[in-house]
């Protein structure tokens, strides 16, 4: 079965570039690369199937007061805009109406208003419930642990609320979903995360997650080629920079034997690019726009 994919922003999380984007080791081949946070978007992305099916791969960051309080200071969430209730809105949906949910992990910026899609199955990789059950202290604040509460707050993450976390379902390894829609796993970023296989009438579409963080990690620059040997620009944001580097190259091995572009059919959660697309398109159009056509 194909797919239509619609890419949903459900906010921004400033990070620095040298910190999340890149590994530091890269850092003197960067030119103009900017010490401070720089505002990255949260994408989540519906896939539309032919015969009607209704599919998330993640479902969103927090409202801004959860991230910005928790989180990344200065993240936000426009209430009413970006929200994932406020923008299936604009593609004609609700989370009610939504079959499935296929996390490519469980951080918190992929993760929240569980509890407004009432009637879906969600899926997640068996390490990554595991880990984030358990992660070490480093990253309590990704999994929303109870421990971080403060002034007085109660924090049980999306995932744990009563009435969520018995809908949870577990896979392992490289795993087909439903007809047109698998999942394998591209750890590094963190200990379960798996990416998305979309089928669509124009090839395979990647749902990547985190584990390509930004699309310059696939654009290895001449200086770093020449002078540090890599064959990626690797990302800064990872538990294990091996495994990290090896999805990458398994990720665009994968493009290259399906035929396509890997910078047009990787779909990232935080591609700034993506986001300019889309706001420009929405602009022009008077909609979001959709992946997949043969055209």
């Amino acid at each position: 079965m194909n797919f239509k994919i619609t890419p949903l922003n459900t906010g921004f999380i400033p990070t620095k570039p040298l910190e999340y984007h890149y590994h530091f080791s890269c850092k003197p081949y960067l030119k103009d690369i900017p010490d401070e946070p720089v505002p990255l978007p949260d994408f989540t992305f519906l896939l539309e199937g032919e015969d009607g099916t209704l599919v998330m791969v993640d479902t969103g960051m927090a409202w801004t007061e959860r991230a910005n309080k928790y989180h990344h200071k200065g993240s936000w969430q426009t209430e009413g805009v970006d929200d994932i209730e406020s923008m299936l809105k604009k593609t004609g949906h609700t989370p009610a109406d939504i079959d499935l949910v296929v996390f490519t992990h469980l951080h918190w910026d992929h993760v929240f208003y569980l509890e407004k899609f009432t009637k879906a199955r969600f899926i997640v990789n068996k390490k990554e419930w595991d880990y984030a059950h358990n992660p070490v202290p480093l990253h309590f604040k990704s999994y929303e642990r109870p421990i971080i509460a403060k002034d007085g707050d109660v924090i049980v993450a999306p995932f744990d609320q009563d009435g969520v976390k018995e809908r949870f379902e577990f896979v392992e390894g490289e795993t087909e979903i439903i007809p047109g829609i698998s999942v394998y796993e591209s750890f590094g970023h963190c200990p379960g995360h798996q990416t998305v296989v979309v089928e669509t009438e124009n090839g395979p579409y990647y749902c990547v997650g985190d584990s390509v963080f930004v699309m310059g990690n696939i654009d290895v620059t001449k200086e770093v080629e020449e002078n540090l040997h890599y064959d990626i620009m690797p990302p800064g944001r990872y538990v294990d920079i091996v495994a990290s580097w090896e999805t990458i190259r398994d990720t665009l091995a994968r493009c290259k034997k399906a035929g396509v572009d890997p910078h047009k059919h990787l779909l990232l959660a935080h591609d700034k690019g993506l986001s300019d697309f889309v706001t420009e398109y929405e602009k022009e159009h008077g909609v979001l726009p959709k992946f997949g056509d043969k055209e």
